[in-house]
């Protein structure tokens, strides 16, 4: 199974079921709500130029990208004519594999600690996107080459017409991210707004998006793109390179400035991608997706996949949150019958993210696409972003070839028309534990709490019991590891913390596992079939000495 695979949301129908679960938020704060607000968009004169040059009294690059996205914000909509014929844009994935960048063709090939790319237009990404390479104070366009390709067996004989103005699709930057010798992917920009991000060791799995906009509401999801790249060239001795992002879609226009770190293995260090997000509304957003994560989920935490040798298929297992109250919370992702968006409500919460926990091979056996190795990533959230909530949408999917996962922070009250929004994070990946990290003046508090390594929910019943109990109770066991359970005896006393939004909780219990940690156990007597919200944590005396598990159990199986 490819590791490229389209990144593309399933689609399914209008339902929703919206439920407020989880986090306990505190009070709201006084004055105004969430991210800082600058004010309304209206009057600002037409910006035309795209180009930019470094001028006494003139704007900083950042502040001309700011000007174009406020600009735009206040004219309709325009959509960005396709410069490719149907030869190129009817291009099939493995046609597109065939046609690559050549490595003699990046800029800043041996005269910077980066190397920067392009992708080829087609096969689906066929809008242009404009790239402006900033040196010496200035931007320069770089117009589509086809000598920055090689075309392999894939397209021999076809007519592939690309013109200058036709733009490229995206790009990607390369560092020495693995080897010292070699050249790897750091980051990559293709398609809408998204992006991905790798860490040392790891091989592309989640993606990161500009912004959402009316995920899994009554209409369809709207996909802004990113539509204009400023990449400023990096000194020789830089750890670091920065790009300036333009995003235009229906409703809302965006100025974006990304400064990537790449990680180091040695130091235990993920890659760090700072991002500095102003917003513009064109109209109201009813649905405000900030920091959106998009990933995959198929099957494996509550057991193996219908007729898969891989016990699990997943990019993520599950969503992390930090609230403002210093709780961890872990919920665990699910692959049910039917659409469903839950939501951890907070006021300024700390970050959220997307992990893949597991990091054993033995756990997926599938060599190809080597889902042990895929990237967990969080959202270090800056400033106070007011009262909202950490959605998931949870999508139903039948096939690992596209995205069926989406998490981001959902502002109260969406965003109306005029509205400008600054919101500013850390996306930062690491794998099965988050580390304590210092990007500049951010402290992100690393976890330490015991975590959740595995949750299995089934019938409460042994095979063959005479006069068992109905399938509708719930026999739930979690299992925690780690953190200050490791140096417990196996005689401490540890007890377990549940509740339930409806239904009942019996036979809760604590019980040591082999090789260290503990596994709670719990029956839940639904209560007629409703959704029951579980949460669950350990203590020792007055201290918690786990993250919180939190689940929406419903009566649907889970994968």
């Amino acid at each position: 199974m490819s590791s490229m695979r389209l990144r593309k949301l399933l689609s399914f129908g209008v339902l929703t079921i919206a439920v407020a679960c989880g986090a306990e938020p505190p009070p709201p704060a006084d004055g105004a709500p969430g991210s800082e607000a600058v004010g309304a968009s209206g009057g600002a004169p037409s910006v035309q130029e795209a180009g930019w040059e470094d001028r006494p009294g003139g704007p900083t690059l950042e502040e001309h990208v700011v000007r174009l996205a406020r600009d735009r914000s206040t004219r309709p909509f325009r959509p960005r004519d396709r410069r490719i014929g149907e030869t190129v844009a009817d291009l099939t994935y493995g046609q597109m594999r065939g046609i690559r960048f050549r490595r003699d063709s990046a800029v800043w090939r041996g005269e910077a600690p980066f190397e920067l790319q392009f992708f080829h237009p087609g096969g689906g990404n066929d809008l242009p996107v404009r790239i402006h390479l900033v040196e010496d104070g200035r931007s320069e366009e770089r117009p589509f080459r086809p000598g920055d390709f090689n075309y392999g067996d894939e397209v021999r004989g076809m007519t592939l017409d690309v013109p200058p103005d036709a733009g490229y699709a995206g790009f990607r930057v390369l560092h020495a991210l693995n080897d010292p010798d070699r050249m790897d992917e750091v980051v990559s920009f293709l398609g809408a707004s998204y992006f991905r991000l790798l860490g040392p060791g790891h091989v592309y799995g989640l993606s990161s998006r500009g912004i959402a906009v009316d995920v899994a509401g009554s209409g369809p999801e709207e996909f802004p793109d990113f539509v204009e790249f400023w990449i400023r060239r990096p000194a020789p001795g830089d750890v670091s390179v920065v790009a300036h992002g333009l995003l235009d879609g229906p409703s809302v226009t965006g100025a974006y400035r990304f400064e990537l770190t790449p990680g180091d293995a040695a130091e235990g260090r993920g890659t760090v991608l700072e991002v500095d997000a102003r917003v513009f509304a064109r109209r109201h957003v009813a649905r405000l997706g900030v920091a959106p994560l998009t990933s995959m989920y198929l099957h494996g935490t509550f057991g193996p996949g219908d007729d898969d040798v891989r016990p699990r298929v997943h990019d993520s297992e599950g969503l992390l949150m930090h609230t403002s109250r210093d709780e961890w919370i872990w919920r665990p992702l699910t692959n049910r019958q039917d659409l469903r968006v839950t939501s951890l409500r907070d006021v300024d919460p700390r970050g959220f993210g997307l992990v893949q926990r597991d990091r054993d091979f033995g756990s997926y056996l599938d060599l190809e696409t080597r889902y042990d190795r895929r990237p967990s990533e969080w959202v270090a959230i800056r400033g106070e972003w007011g009262p909202g909530g950490v959605e998931l949408v949870e999508i139903p999917a039948r096939s690992e070839f596209g995205d069926n996962i989406v998490a981001y922070w959902a502002p109260d009250g969406g965003l109306a028309a005029g509205e400008e929004r600054r919101y500013r994070y850390a996306l930062v990946t690491f794998d099965e534990r988050l580390p304590s990290i210092r990007i500049e003046d951010l402290a992100v508090q690393g976890q330490d709490l015991a975590q959740v390594i595995r949750t299995r929910i089934g019938w409460d019943a042994l095979p063959g019991q005479a006069d068992p109990p109905p399938r509708s109770r719930r026999r739930i066991l979690v299992d925690f590891q780690g953190g200050p359970l490791s140096a417990l005896p196996d005689e401490a006393a540890v007890d377990a913390v549940a509740t339930t939004s409806a239904g009942t909780l019996e036979d809760v219990r604590v019980l040591s596992l082999p090789g260290g940690g503990r596994r709670a156990t719990l029956v839940l007597r639904p209560d007629d079939g409703r959704p029951a919200d579980l949460r669950l944590q350990l203590q020792v005396g007055d201290s918690v000495v786990t993250e919180t598990w939190s689940y929406l159990w419903t009566p649907s199986r889970d994968r």
